[in-house]
């Protein structure tokens, strides 16, 4: 619709519109008229309507112009067309019509109305008209007297690293008013809280608002803290001069916020417009008048798109939901969430090209093993007191249990005692399944194990339709096996004979994987004055990558074995990075690389924090859940073995020969280049680029696997520290009374400086290092808190815990070990401002020191 002068009827999405006035001038300082605004409002609305659909819209109205007196309005009025969709809500004194502003002709006509401000809530209405849970959190950053924008850019770029230590990715907004809000999309994981904040919300649920509101405070208050000269939060307006409210109550399910790419009524048509970060940097920033955005959008596109993300996966009452709820019913009736770690579903589950299977190992009262199969959206269970038969003239005994939810397929740790099915449970085998006939009596399925091979299987139920018998089935090994697959061990009491009979099998994802003994060789770190004195015709400088440390093993027919720092294998976590074996030569197998797997941000930058949602997982369904939200890449940067030759007796600059020639870069897989700089240079390269720092080799060094050596040094640019988890503290519930289900902090300590080498080397004493309470999701707290408990413990393993951290306190084994970033150390040993980056799985305490 091109931009109109006179009064005209258009036909917008099949909809006719008279339009009024279209010369009359709204914005008496630019002379932009009604007409113009229309134009805008038709232009942006590809960009701004997925911000505002299916969210109940109060509009604020200028029919004078902004020069004039302007009014709200919630109601949709009887003047509003019959296609426009509304959506009713009951208010304390009042019922409401408000409008839904689904489509360009609602946009359109609301312009038509001289509607310049849309208004909406962080909360959708689905598509069966109930009011979904808040898919985004919102923080208003408004200056008082004597702040500006400049202020608010500040504050934002503060908000943002506690957000980013929660797992949010917020976005920035200048309001087209006077400050910046700040979106950031929520999923149903809901991310966590700067501090030990409460979370009503039940385990698996989605967030409410009041979750949010009280999340957003929270934040706020710390904030303030922090930062007590310039950041308020609270909103009385004495507080305020020269500083910036963070206005926390717009997550509140009553309010609503300025949408996105809204005009507002101003003196100029400034418009709620997305930002970069980049352009919060800017001494200068202004608000944005109409045409600017119209020239950004033409030219970016919609920099808000990240929002959208995940929000049309939120629940709602389908059919098939309520079916698998109802069939859980008696498996949550058994349980009480607050006592027990095992899942209670709700989670909405990505739909998979085979349906899963797990057979679980249940150290309960008695020794059994759960089989479970998904189906219709549960995993429905028998338990097997001997275990999967493997001789197909023996049956055994299937006991019919309670559907599970389908989380439970991951489940691994401890039922504590006094609750039902007390005891140990892990993973024995898992996988998917080929489906031949499902009948209230019969089941057939072909279970495929990429550890434990492929079976034919048949449950059939022997008991009555009675109460008494109705559970009793068989569980039968068919003669008719696939074909061309090695037979498959099961479990129980005759399995250990059977294993012994066996060849020694290939290591299952998540054990340990000898591969000969190698390990990677580290570096020693190092302070930049350090690395300024090594003289660049003696040593080389690469770029530090932020991930996780393995061996890529590629085999002589081009198959791919990750093997972790710890030796663990890692194959089955990042299966993408089976294109390694595409990337050597047939020729130069077998090759053992050294290198990097790394989860890169939207700026293309390693983020050690999204890499830690692909960490620790196994199991085919998990892993291909997390892969479509985090794919991941390999660096490398050094060759063990080429050709089945040895290298690491080689010198650096003959194996970096070797790597760039037997590797071809892909998609997936890169050999990054030597930075032709000196180390100045390089330090300021890898932190311009925002990388974490730099690796200095020395060009003669020889691989040492296993050791750490100065023959290759590395500097970090922002502090981090590896940490021994002695303890935890539970999250307070909205009561005070502490949640022991959730950890709100970790404490953390650093073992004492060596006293010599060797096997009579004196035991290193830990030294308390402080406690840590940002950087976690809402699942990870709940994840601590289960595993710690497991290794719980009557006294701390520092001494000297003063008594503010050891209140409330939980201790557990000195045997885990994390990492933090963090500003420095306190004259008294404490971390400064610690925010948590992740579990270090390939190090062990001994490995750690300050």
């Amino acid at each position: 619709m091109d931009a109109l002068s006179g009064d005209t009827t258009v036909t917008v999405d099949g909809r006719r519109l008279r339009l009024s006035n279209l010369g009359k001038v709204l914005y008496p300082a630019t002379g932009t008229t009604k007409g113009e605004i229309l134009h805008y409002l038709a232009q942006v609305a590809p960009v701004m309507l997925p911000h505002v659909t299916r969210r109940p819209a109060t509009r604020k109205r200028w029919p004078d112009g902004t020069g004039e007196q302007a009014f709200f309005q919630k109601n949709a009025g009887p003047d509003t067309p019959s296609w426009v969709a509304l959506h009713r809500i009951r208010h304390k004194t009042s019922v409401n019509e408000y409008v839904l502003v689904d489509d360009v002709a609602t946009l359109v006509w609301l312009g038509q109305t001289a509607t310049l401000e849309l208004h909406t809530p962080q909360w959708r209405v689905g598509r069966t008209g109930i009011e979904l849970p808040p898919d985004r959190l919102v923080l208003d950053l408004d200056p008082g007297p004597g702040a500006g924008l400049a202020e608010c850019a500040q504050v934002a770029r503060w908000a943002r690293e506690v957000l980013a230590g929660m797992g949010l990715d917020p976005l920035p907004v200048t309001s087209g008013s006077q400050g910046i809000h700040l979106y950031a999309a929520l999923d149903r994981r809901y991310a966590g809280t700067p501090a030990e904040t409460p979370s009503p919300s039940a385990p698996g649920a989605p967030p409410t608002s009041a979750d949010v509101t009280a999340v957003a405070h929270e934040l706020a208050r710390h904030l303030e803290a922090e930062h007590p000269d310039l950041v308020v939060s609270d909103m009385k307006k004495s507080l305020r001069a020269g500083k910036v409210l963070i206005d926390w109550s717009q997550n509140n399910g009553a309010k609503t916020t300025i949408a996105p790419y809204s005009p507002r009524g101003r003196e100029r048509p400034w418009v709620a417009a997305p930002r970069t970060w980049a352009e919060l940097d800017d001494p200068d920033l202004r608000q944005l008048e109409v045409q600017e955005v119209l020239d950004r959008v033409a030219g970016d596109g919609d920099l808000l798109a990240p929002l959208l993300r995940g929000h049309h996966d939120a629940l709602e009452p389908t059919a098939e939901r309520m079916a698998a709820w109802s069939r859980l019913a008696e498996y949550r009736a058994k349980r009480d969430p607050g006592r027990t770690p095992e899942p209670f579903g709700g989670s909405p589950a990505a739909p998979a090209a085979s349906p899963s299977y797990v057979i679980q190992e249940h150290h309960a009262t008695r020794l059994h093993w759960d089989f479970r199969l998904e189906h219709d959206g549960v995993l429905v269970s028998w338990a097997l007191p001997r275990g999967e038969p493997t001789d197909p003239g023996r049956n055994h005994l299937a006991i019919q249990t309670e559907d599970h939810p389908l989380e439970y397929g991951a489940f691994e740790g401890t039922i504590p005692r006094g609750e039902y099915g007390a005891g140990e449970v892990t993973i024995w085998d898992s996988g998917t399944y080929d489906l031949e006939k499902w009948r209230d009596d019969e089941v057939i399925v072909v279970v495929r194990s990429a550890r434990r091979g492929a079976r034919r299987l048949a449950l059939i139920r022997t008991g009555g339709r009675g109460a008494g018998d109705a559970n009793q089935w068989l569980i039968h090994r068919t003669k008719a096996q696939p074909s061309g697959e090695p037979p498959a061990t099961g479990p129980g009491p005759a399995r250990e004979a059977a294993a012994a009979a066996a060849p020694d099998p290939a290591p299952a994802s998540g054990t340990h994987a000898g591969a000969g003994g190698l390990r990677p060789m580290l570096a020693t770190p190092a302070g930049p004055r350090e690395l300024l004195r090594l003289d660049p015709d003696e040593w080389a400088f690469e770029m530090k990558w932020d991930g996780f440390r393995v061996l890529a093993h590629v085999a002589a027919g081009g198959d791919v074995r990750l093997v972790s720092r710890a030796g663990l294998d890692m194959t089955a976590t990042f299966p993408e990075l089976r294109a390694l074996g595409d990337a050597v030569g047939p020729e130069d197998r077998p090759a053992v690389l050294d290198g990097e797997v790394v989860a890169l941000d939207s700026d293309g930058r390693p983020s050690f924090r999204r890499l830690q949602q692909r960490a620790n997982l196994y199991k085919g369904r998990d892993v291909e859940r997390a892969r479509r939200r985090v794919g991941v890449e390999v660096f490398l940067f050094d060759v063990l073995r080429a050709g089945g030759a040895d290298l690491t007796g080689e010198p650096w600059s003959a194996r970096r020969e070797v790597l760039e020639r037997v590797v071809s870069p892909g998609t997936l897989v890169h050999v990054p280049p030597v930075l032709e700089l000196d180390a100045a240079a390089a330090l300021v390269s890898s932190r311009d680029l925002r990388l974490e720092g730099v690796v200095a080799k020395r060009r003669r060094s020889r691989y040492a696997p296993g050791r750490r050596s100065r023959e290759w040094l590395k500097v970090k640019h922002v502090e981090s520290q590896e940490v021994v988890v002695i303890g935890w503290r539970p999250m307070h519930a909205g009561t005070g009374r502490p949640d022991p289900s959730a950890a709100g902090a970790l404490l953390l300590a650093v073992p004492e400086a060596r006293s010599g080498d060797g096997p009579d080397a004196v035991p290193r004493p830990l030294r308390f290092a402080g406690r840590v309470g940002t950087g976690f999701t809402e699942k990870e707290r709940r994840e601590i808190a289960r595993r710690l408990d497991q290794i719980g413990v009557r006294e701390p393993a520092a001494a000297e815990v003063p008594g503010p951290d050891a209140r409330a306190a939980r201790w557990c084994e000195p045997i885990l070990v994390g990492e933090v970033d963090h500003a420095g150390w306190t004259a008294d040993h404490r971390l400064r401002h610690p925010v948590w980056r992740g579990w270090r799985r390939d190090r062990s305490p001994d490995d750690i020191s300050r």
